[in-house]
């Protein structure tokens, strides 16, 4: 891609023209965007962060996994009829103006980074199989900076090294998953699936608590529709590659999650740093089938590093190119990248990181990141679930009705399993301040936009109308 002067007012509409034409993402690489960037390390991590719950948390997983579906089938309908860059923000912000579609993109973009630095603590978790095995906190620290800042490296050098890094990446992650969800049923332990509850709570606080902790798992369903602007002929590629992505990511998750909570106890699960290593070890005995499974995990957790930190700068820049964020997120480099979004999203996961590492070890931060993410990523996911009701429910009046029953069905489940994320993201079997820190550091972050959206307020374009309803383009 040809560089481009900061001070050229069109840098961004070359990008787009040329995803909408003969460059950008085609369908392959879309698809793979979706499933590296929701298959990162969160999957992998997972079982030990829901053993405070027991094997209960399963249902907790399919429920999440119903809402994920929903989710991925909404923002399918969306990016049909608008296929605009900054998926969930572009939607906020043509229904409802540009307050709500200013605090959605920067919820987004917390969500962004802040997941980052929860992928990259997971990974190191892996990582540490290897060395500093002893899990000095510093040492920690200074491998999580690691893995931050190559995948930052990756997209700064431009979309077609990270394109390359995200299809062989995924590759290998989503083999890891169909081996555990096949190889692995075959060792399942029913004695381990009892007792059932372990938490301490009834059976709906321990459901809703498992669900708030696999969201993570889940998030990035929408970077299909984040990344519009790179996607070669959008109406058609970003539906498809959402659906098709989220599909099969939902049925390798159910079932490696189902195989390694049967051939770990929960206490064993509770006391691991990687899960997935050790039910490998167990179905081969020894210790070799661990770390080959810790190396694959090592590698599909830069895969999703690499995908998130493009979406960390796509949000920023799509909304900059509106006038809701700074000037500077909308800068290309002239390895056509918007460089200043790359770098300060990963320089703000990295603060994040270091102080979550401040008096908790590595499976507490990561749990807390978690949870801070899916508080802030239910936002912009309930906001684009309200865009579609208020859509369809103009359509109605206008008496275009195809699929209106299904569109509202799922927008609907959208909307709830938002507001159930919100609510149950709490750091159960802490004490206060780690209990309620997922909200507190969301907050935190949500007030900092305040005096962003102040200073922005002047330089802020209308939103364009809404765009008439569009069949799909598949069936």
């Amino acid at each position: 891609m040809a560089a481009e002067t900061p001070e050229r007012p069109a840098v961004v509409a070359p990008a787009g023209t040329e995803a909408r034409g003969t460059g950008g993402f085609g369908l392959i690489v879309a698809t793979s965007l979706v499933v590296g960037s929701i298959i990162g390390v969160g999957i992998f991590n997972l079982p030990t962060s829901l053993a405070v719950y027991g094997p209960i948390s399963l249902v907790s997983m399919g429920l999440t996994t119903i809402g994920a579906v929903a989710l991925a089938l909404l923002f399918a309908a969306l990016s049909r009829r608008l296929p605009a860059d900054g998926g969930p923000y572009a939607y906020s912000r043509v229904a409802f103006g540009n307050g709500l579609g200013f605090a959605n993109a920067w919820s987004y973009w917390i969500t962004a980074w802040a997941g980052n630095a929860a992928i990259a603590v997971g990974w190191v978790l892996y990582v540490e199989e290897f060395i500093n095995t002893g899990h000095n906190r510093l040492a920690s620290v200074l491998l999580v900076l690691v893995g931050l800042w190559i995948p930052a490296w990756i997209n700064l050098s431009g979309v077609k090294n990270m394109g390359l890094v995200q299809v062989a990446t995924t590759v290998l992650k989503f083999a890891v998953l169909v081996f555990m969800s096949t190889v692995g049923l075959f060792f399942i332990n029913a004695a381990n699936y009892t007792p059932w509850n372990v938490s301490g709570e009834g059976a709906i606080g321990a459901i809703g608590g498992g669900m708030a902790i696999a969201l993570f798992s889940y998030l990035g369903i929408e970077t299909a529709a984040v990344a519009a602007g790179k996607v070669r002929d959008p109406d058609r590629n970003i539906p498809r590659s959402t659906v098709f992505g989220t599909l099969a990511t939902a049925v390798v998750y159910m079932l490696s999650l189902t195989a390694v909570f049967g051939i770990l106890s929960t206490t064993q699960l509770a006391s691991t740093t990687a899960p997935f290593s050790d039910a490998a070890d167990a179905i081969f005995g020894g210790s070799w089938a661990g770390n080959v499974m810790a190396v694959a995990v090592i590698i599909s957790g830069i895969g999703a590093l690499n995908g998130w930190t493009m979406i960390c700068a796509e949000m920023p820049l799509a909304a900059a190119n509106d006038g809701l964020f700074p000037e500077r997120f909308r800068r290309l480099s002239r390895a056509g990248v918007p460089a200043f979004g790359i770098i300060a999203s990963t320089a703000l996961a990295s603060i994040a990181m270091a102080i979550n590492y401040i008096g908790s070890s590595g499976a507490t931060v990561f749990t807390t990141l978690v949870l801070m993410t899916g508080i802030t990523s239910a936002i912009p996911y309930g906001f684009s679930a309200l865009a579609q009701i208020k859509w369809r429910v103009a359509d109605q009046r206008q008496l275009q009705t195809p699929r209106f029953v299904r569109d509202m069905v799922v927008a609907v489940l959208s909307l709830i399993f938002s507001v159930l994320f919100i609510w149950y993201s709490r750091n159960t079997g802490h004490a206060f301040w780690v209990y309620w820190a997922p909200f507190l550091m969301a907050g935190a972050a949500l007030l900092i936009g305040i005096p962003v959206y102040r200073a922005q307020r002047p330089h802020m374009t209308e939103p364009e109308p809404v765009p008439a309803y569009r069949e799909p383009s598949f069936k």
